[in-house]
């Protein structure tokens, strides 16, 4: 996996990124969020990691939270920065997270960012990075694709055009195509199942509180195709396992 090219590191991904909101598929990603954070975090410090273009972090200062996010993409940045200019958006370099402070957060989350992570290796050096960031009682939120996102069509994304991705096993690249923007190229993720997440979380020092597998009810306004029968989604409510 030494070749593998984080798509989202460009101008023109970040621009389309920049445009999407909360509706179709992503809104179930989202849309549990209110309930999980209520019933499990202690506090209002947060780090979103991988923010983006920030879209996910206005999600949690919308509800309170004092967050900061981070991402290495100096492009994501600048535009998050762009559109919110009173946020706290931070540009870290690779898997660089000394300048943040240790047990500082009540909550961290991470939306998709571990989607385009490589390798069992760095996936868990990066948790138990963040496992480090936690405060004792603290919370880590991972919402992750599921291995059927690349394998069904839906309001937001495409696979289609890609049947190789059925023969993916733990550790490959997949590709997938978002329909909510203009930019079609396809982004490439990389499965990782739940399997492998139960193992990786175990490695960093983390442990499971509760896992999420949204699905649509059908009532939503939105023009469903496969989510109300599988989910898209996973979402891993974590804490420290010491």
């Amino acid at each position: 996996m030494t070749d593998f090219v984080n798509c989202y590191e460009n101008t023109i991904r970040a621009e389309a990124y920049s445009k999407l909101e909360f509706a179709n598929t992503y809104h179930l990603a989202f849309r549990d969020l209110p309930e999980i954070l209520r019933a499990h975090v202690k506090g209002t410090a947060a780090l979103d990691f991988g923010c983006g273009t920030g879209r996910s972090t206005r999600f949690l200062a919308g509800l309170a939270f004092e967050v900061v996010g981070v991402d290495i993409s100096a492009e994501m940045v600048a535009k998050a920065r762009a559109i919110d200019p009173h946020g706290d958006y931070r540009l870290i370099p690779g898997d660089d997270m000394s300048s943040l402070p240790r047990r500082g957060f009540a909550l961290i989350q991470s939306a998709f960012t571990f989607d385009n992570i490589p390798g069992a290796e760095m996936k868990v050096h990066l948790f138990r990075g963040l496992r480090d960031l936690l405060k004792p009682d603290g919370i880590l939120v991972n919402i992750v694709s599921t291995p059927e996102i690349y394998l069904n069509e839906w309001a937001s994304f495409s696979t289609r055009d890609f049947p190789e991705n059925s023969h993916a096993r733990p550790g490959d690249p997949v590709k997938i195509i978002t329909t909510d923007f203009e930019d079609r190229s396809p982004a490439v993720d990389i499965v990782w199942p739940h399997q492998s997440y139960l193992e990786t979380y175990r490695a960093a020092g983390l442990q499971i509180v509760e896992v999420r597998r949204p699905l649509a009810k059908g009532d939503e306004p939105y023009p469903w195709i496969s989510e109300t029968r599988i989910a898209p989604w996973a979402i891993y409510v974590l804490r420290r396992s010491d």
